[in-house]
């Protein structure tokens, strides 16, 4: 049986939404900066992962909104009992792969394709490195196979940035995250913390569905979308085929790309990228 987009969609959204009772973590939140083209030297610089963000308390494996992962054991079994905070990973690209593998209701094989790649431990004590540290000494003991640190690389100034970033880019990664080494855990959008990116990005709710023309009759032509400060504007670009077919059901909480904004505020060349369950 086909599984339509838009029950995908459903889905997913329903799997990372805050389960009754839940607790939504406190974690650290990327600060995008306004001066992009340098960094302080000794920074660390690692790739930004499009994945589904997820908190490792010890016990169990969190979405950012606090709803418990349906995790097969095996899995989280050899994950170490101190907390860690990562993407659940498998590759560029992948994004709408890898939400339907790690938000069914109940677990499934499917897990053996996703790694999960730590870029912090919260609440530990020390700098960055000696942070992810403890997760080195734990695999340097107990080797685990889906856990990965991501790599950090020391800031050589702002032309070794843009080679880096060049190179992500061209291998059709998302982006850079640019880290203070020195700076204690904090949660909370950080200036020690920021996420470097050549277009912007926003999120915005689905509050309607514009019909297409022409060669789109029959299907969609653009979502109207809302704006977090109460702005209105039509997304109309950047769709799949199926997408059109069965879009973005409203409601729902949608990311795409931009150039800038209008005299108005409003962001320019709005182009869809998919269904954001989870900000990073």
């Amino acid at each position: 049986m086909r599984v339509y987009p838009f029950i995908r969609y459903l889905a997913l959204l329903l799997a990372l939404a805050p389960a009754a009772g839940s607790a939504t973590p406190d974690l650290l939140l990327l600060e995008t900066p306004k001066d992009a083209d340098n960094c302080p030297p000794g920074w660390l610089i690692s790739e930004k992962l499009d994945g589904i963000r997820a908190y490792w308390d010890g016990r169990n494996l969190r979405s950012r909104s606090g709803n418990t992962f349906a995790v097969p054991a095996w899995f989280t079994a050899p994950l170490p009992p101190f907390e860690l905070d990562g993407e659940l990973w498998t590759e560029r690209n992948d994004f709408q792969r890898i939400a339907s593998l790690v938000t069914r209701d109940q677990a499934h094989d499917g897990w053996r394709a996703i790694g999960y790649h730590i870029f912090e431990v919260p609440n530990a004590t020390g700098g960055l490195m000696a942070r992810l540290q403890r997760v080195r000494d734990w695999l340097s003991q107990t080797p685990v196979g889906h856990l990965h640190v991501i790599p950090q690389t020391p800031c050589l100034g702002a032309e070794h940035l843009k080679r880096v970033w060049d190179e992500v880019v061209a291998k059709g990664g998302e982006g850079l995250v640019l880290r203070n080494p020195s700076a204690p855990y904090t949660t909370g959008r950080s200036k020690d913390a920021l996420k470097l990116k050549r277009f912007d990005d926003m999120e915005a709710v689905v509050i309607g569905h514009k019909p297409g023309q022409g060669r789109l009759s029959g299907r969609l032509g653009a979502l109207l979308v809302e704006l977090p400060d109460g702005q209105r504007l039509h997304v109309g670009t950047g769709f799949s085929d199926a997408e059109r077919t069965h879009p973005p059901a409203i409601g729902s909480t949608v990311t795409f790309k931009h150039q800038g904004f209008t005299d108005r505020g409003l962001p320019r060349f709005p182009v869809f990228l998919h269904v954001r369950p989870d900000g990073t």
